[in-house]
């Protein structure tokens, strides 16, 4: 394993302003989550990573109640201050509202704002699905506001399913000037070879951007185990098309507790990069994300 390590994706829960988390469990991406419903302290966290080799993180939004886009930015550095982690926020703004410059004019005002991401994913299979419709990047509000991303020097952080990787890629190619990461290697969930098929070509699709990287978080959503072979195959595919300088690596934390341990998924990424180059492995575990997240 390549030390020091960074963690690009990871959240912290705090039930008290998430009302949801208090509700009756309805299905999710992720499955069954009772034991989600409770608060994850940046306490925990640092308690989970120990003895890894983890030295800095990114926090991730959680889709707090609506309304609170800047509340959740304002705790969360509130939080960094206190602990020294995290190391860098990516915020949720809707880029459907006309209340959205205002919003991201706010929270600029934190030192740790790095990025936003609006989960744009849609699928024909409703329990994966998220956002209203497929095509939500595609809509004139979204792009006015999208636009403001390059005015702040913030990245986004892109969550689409195969179907949806066209207009991804049209979306990076339309702002080249912007920073996009995909979220969890593009969300393989059909492991069919037509859907490996569709993913892959995606995913060429999407590295065909100069401004489009990826990220190696949340590989156990769909087959709700850490399993080493299934990340290894991902990993493989995806360095091949993007290279290590556009790839990092995320826990998901702790939505990935579901069904593993924090060491496990490390050692799970170490021995995907194992057969690569030390300088790839260092990208990702580490370069790649100090860079794109300004993490010094």
């Amino acid at each position: 394993m390549v030390e020091p390590i960074i963690d690009a994706h990871h959240h912290v829960w705090r039930r008290a302003d998430q009302p949801w988390l208090q509700g009756p469990t309805v299905p999710r991406i992720f499955g069954a989550y009772d034991a989600l419903k409770r608060d994850y302290p940046v306490e925990e966290f640092l308690s989970d990573l120990a003895g890894t080799g983890v030295v800095k993180s990114v926090y991730v939004q959680t889709n707090w109640g609506k309304g609170q886009e800047i509340a959740e930015v304002e705790w969360v550095q509130s939080i960094a201050g206190r602990t020294g982690w995290p190391h860098a926020i990516v915020s949720y703004v809707d880029f459907q509202s006309e209340q959205a410059p205002q919003v991201m004019a706010t929270q600029a005002k934190s030192p740790l704002m790095r990025g936003v991401r609006q989960q744009l994913h849609w699928h024909s299979n409703e329990q994966y699905r998220f956002a209203p419709a497929p095509d939500q990047m595609n809509t004139p509000a979204f792009r006015k506001n999208f636009a403001l991303l390059q005015e702040h020097d913030w990245l986004f952080e892109l969550q689409v399913f195969s179907s949806q990787m066209a207009d991804g890629a049209a979306l990076a190619k339309a702002f080249p000037g912007i920073t996009l990461v995909l979220e969890h290697a593009g969300m393989p969930e059909d492991r069919s070879t037509a859907g490996r098929f569709a993913w892959r070509e995606g995913m060429k699709r999407l590295a065909d951007q100069p401004n489009m990287h990826t990220k190696f978080s949340g590989l156990g959503t769909f087959i709700r185990r850490n399993d080493a072979q299934h990340i290894a195959d991902v990993v493989g595919e995806t360095l091949e098309l993007f290279g290590a300088q556009r790839c990092v690596w995320g826990s998901n934390f702790p939505i990935e507790k579901l069904w593993t341990d924090y060491a496990a998924i490390v050692n799970a990424i170490g021995s995907a990069l194992a057969p690569f180059p030390q300088a790839d492995r260092r990208a990702v575990l580490h370069d790649t994300a100090a860079r794109l997240y300004r993490l010094g």
